[in-house]
């Protein structure tokens, strides 16, 4: 584990250096564009399909559900709590709950549970983000982005989870799956190809994208909570509730790590369509990464 969170870890640093040093004289903001929207429209829908279509779906697959939903609303409660604790205004509480209640399921998650517990254990961070996270994001996540935004219609947001590509290739996926239809060898072949710029492109992305200055530094009373949250208390509630479920060892040590992920990137881009605190949410993601690095250990050695 903490081999590889070393080796994550230096991915992400790398994306931070490139930032700051535009090597080439290509802008961070134009490079994160590039290598995202590649992983968004191709490399990760083919991850998706290619697991999804293998993986048996039973019951374990609806309490991976069960336990992701619990902990995005375990952590949308405790962000109400915190923020009339700190009596922050109401953008800065809609990028607060967002940033409490969201985690980075995917582009952190998956290469950390795959690193960590092997191949085997991507279906737990795709199951835990396609069917529980981004229903709710798309839902309660916009809902909380309208209540203390700018009041935008959500309409269009409701039926957008079914324009994700991620999320298509899962319904196929699993259509696929519960028809019983073998996955052919040439596609099988093409995925896998696929699938491997995934992992380490999500980690150079994520680096990109985090940035702190001099508005962050002032964030960081408002940002420790939130931290607090995602990194201690939502694993937390997620083993005390997981372990009443009598499942797996190991696949429940896989979803509490899940639950242990920081702030989600994307994120970001809805505090800026509903006109939230954008700042205080990228410092949220900055802190709460960068303090990861050191908790998803700590959780990995005490689950073992």
């Amino acid at each position: 584990m903490f081999e590889a969170i070393a080796q994550m870890g230096l991915i992400i640093i790398f994306g931070v250096i490139w930032r700051y040093l535009k090597p080439g004289g290509l802008d961070a903001k134009t490079l994160r564009k590039a290598l995202t929207d590649t992983v968004y429209y191709l490399l990760l829908p083919a991850l998706v399909l290619s697991i999804l279509w293998k993986v048996e779906l039973n019951i374990d697959s609806i309490r991976i559900v069960i336990l992701a939903a619990s902990g995005v609303f375990a952590g949308y409660f405790l962000g109400r709590l915190s923020c009339h604790w700190c009596k922050l205004p109401p953008a800065a509480t809609g990028a607060a709950l967002l940033a409490a209640a969201f985690p980075n399921a995917t582009y952190l998650g998956l290469p950390v549970l795959e690193a960590t517990f092997g191949p085997w254990a991507r279906s737990v961070a795709i199951q835990y983000d396609l069917f529980a996270c981004t229903p709710l994001l798309f839902t309660l996540g916009i809902f909380i982005a309208n209540k203390f935004g700018c009041g935008e219609s959500t309409d269009k947001y409701l039926l957008a989870v079914f324009r994700i590509p991620a999320v298509v290739a899962a319904i196929i996926a699993v259509v696929l799956n519960l028809a019983g239809i073998t996955q052919p060898e040439f596609v099988s072949n093409l995925l896998t190809t696929l699938e491997r710029g995934v992992v380490p492109l999500m980690l150079f992305s994520l680096g990109l994208s985090l940035q702190w200055g001099h508005d962050q530094w002032q964030r960081l009373p408002s940002v420790i909570p939130i931290a607090l949250i995602q990194l201690v208390l939502m694993p937390a509630t997620i083993f005390a509730l997981g372990y009443q479920l009598g499942m797996d060892d190991k696949l429940f040590a896989a979803i509490v790590i899940e639950a242990a992920m920081p702030s989600m990137v994307l994120g970001i881009v809805i505090c800026e369509r509903f006109n939230l605190d954008s700042s205080l949410y990228a410092a949220a993601v900055t802190t709460s990464t960068a303090l990861s690095l050191a908790t998803l250990p700590l959780w990995f050695a005490f689950l073992q």
